[in-house]
């Protein structure tokens, strides 16, 4: 189901001829080695249908591509008019919606925290509510793995009456969304902690609730931008809260694509930036440690890190409407897609970006 952590490609150290991308990416042009046709054709069936769409493909954002350390190429398109508001072009400046790409931000802040804590990833986490039940058996670890048991429904769908049984939508849209970790800690449980893999965004909420307590009186907004997106240059990136000050990080980061593919490079350089080591190669090595495999996608799971393709030791940061920030450290690589592309679609598109990925295999 998964491999060994020896057999982990090793991450690729920052050329010594090449800036971090702190300030600025440095724009490169495509190797020699690279299939330019082969790219240029993935992204057409991409991007070319502009916001009308054929059936079974969605619309295409922004695509950057980062390979061994320069910006190779980008690509934008153009938001379609919603009932929220006007569309219009896409550009290197435009911020985007991350959907559950927000989750792997999610697991930079927790490793950084439970190091500089001491807390051990296989200790209980500490909430009140689940202590008269198993759910007080819970580690960290479950649920970062997502293997906590609980009975947490992940569907975006709703019946022909308008109603859903999703556990996710009530969350974010219902009755939940004024707290969303509480929401998440009251399901009940379904599986044995730690005994079933089940994709589950309650779990990241009630990772960011566990956070806001460590955190005490330090902001959550303030340590985000302090200690994770103003080492990285991601200027663009905010982060959206619930009413009760609890960070939504299932869901909610917006930033340009440039900034995405920023942080994507944090994981491809190792847990490395400009400044240092932001956080260990063991915490990146164990996001991207494939215990669990989605079959519909063929996409492995780590830890708030999905294994592209079970691609041993490749990663990605992966959301609903298609967002993609894949990260190969086999080919030096980091790939940001983002877009609307709904769930029946996704599998046409992940199949463009794996032809993406594989044209920069050496």
């Amino acid at each position: 189901q998964g491999f060994t952590m020896s057999e982990l490609f090793p991450f690729p150290l920052q050329p010594s001829s090449v800036a971090w991308p702190t300030q600025e990416w440095i724009i490169g042009d495509l190797s020699p080695s690279a299939k330019d046709g082969e790219i240029s054709s993935a992204l057409g069936e991409l991007f070319d249908h502009g916001v009308n769409p054929p059936v079974g493909k969605g619309i295409s954002l922004a695509t950057v591509i980062i390979h061994r350390g320069k910006l190779v190429l980008e690509r934008y398109g153009t938001q379609p008019d919603t009932a929220f508001g006007a569309g219009g072009p896409v550009d290197r400046d435009t911020t985007l919606i991350s959907w559950s790409m927000a989750k792997s931000i999610t697991q930079t802040v927790l490793a950084i925290l439970l190091d500089e804590m001491g807390i051990d990833v296989d200790s209980p986490v500490p909430i009140p509510e689940w202590s008269g039940d198993q759910r007080s058996t819970i580690t960290w670890r479950h649920l970062l793995e997502m293997r906590d048991g609980l009975d947490f429904v992940e569907e975006y769908v709703v019946d022909e009456s308008g109603q859903s049984k999703s556990d996710v939508l009530e969350m974010l849209f219902g009755s939940g969304s004024s707290d969303v970790a509480k929401y998440a800690r009251s399901r009940p449980l379904k599986h044995e902690p730690g005994s079933v893999w089940s994709y589950s965004s309650g779990s990241t909420n009630i990772l960011c609730g566990l956070i806001k307590d460590l955190l005490g009186t330090t902001s959550l907004e303030d340590f985000l931008d302090q200690r994770i997106f103003t080492p990285l240059g991601m200027l663009s990136a905010t982060a959206k809260f619930d009413e009760v000050g609890t960070f939504i990080g299932s869901s909610y980061v917006y930033a340009t694509a440039r900034d995405f593919a920023r942080f994507g490079y944090l994981y491809l350089r190792g847990g490395e930036c400009e400044s240092g080591q932001l956080l260990s190669r063991e915490w990146v090595d164990a996001a991207r440690w494939q215990h669990a495999v989605d079959i519909e996608s063929g996409h492995g799971y780590g830890q708030h890190w999905w294994i592209w393709k079970s691609l041993a030791g490749a990663m990605s940061a992966q959301g609903y409407e298609g967002q993609r920030t894949i990260v190969v450290p086999q080919y030096d690589l980091v790939v940001v897609h983002l877009g609307k592309w709904v769930a029946e679609t996704q599998p046409f598109l992940d199949v463009q970006l794996d032809r993406v990925v594989g044209a920069f295999a050496p």
